[in-house]
């Protein structure tokens, strides 16, 4: 029938030292974003499990990038010196990988109450 042939590629990066400052650097925002992230995402679960009449709504990766933008980045000038799709790329991980834990865990729960308290533990775990 059909013949296909997968051609992989291998890439070996020789950055030198300015490069790999600024490598460090993305890295490091996308760390600070994803930590600051799970800890939003954290007290939004413990708010709306503790007050379930005033619940608040989780947001989306672009609802916590426009919070980052006004909270966090005029308090740290280093966000600045890196592109934003560095903590924006880093915030479609997170949420997709929540999306993940909650559907991949949960498949025997019956309820999206079980499926919250679920992700509530899997996010306590350190």
């Amino acid at each position: 029938m059909f013949d296909f042939m997968l051609l992989g590629f291998k890439t070996e990066l020789h950055p030198n030292n300015q490069q790999k400052t600024l490598l460090a650097k993305h890295a490091g925002v996308a760390r600070h974003a994803w930590n600051w992230g799970l800890w939003l995402t954290r007290n939004i679960l413990n708010h709306n499990s503790n007050n379930p009449d005033c619940k608040l709504k989780f947001p989306t990766s672009i609802d916590l990038h426009k919070l980052l933008v006004a909270m966090v980045k005029p308090n740290n000038y280093w966000y600045y010196e890196v592109s934003k799709t560095a903590p924006y790329g880093c915030f479609e991980a997170f949420i997709f990988t929540l999306g993940n834990v909650a559907s991949l865990k949960c498949r025997e729960c019956l309820n999206s109450r079980k499926k919250v308290e679920m992700i509530v533990l899997l996010l306590m775990v350190p």
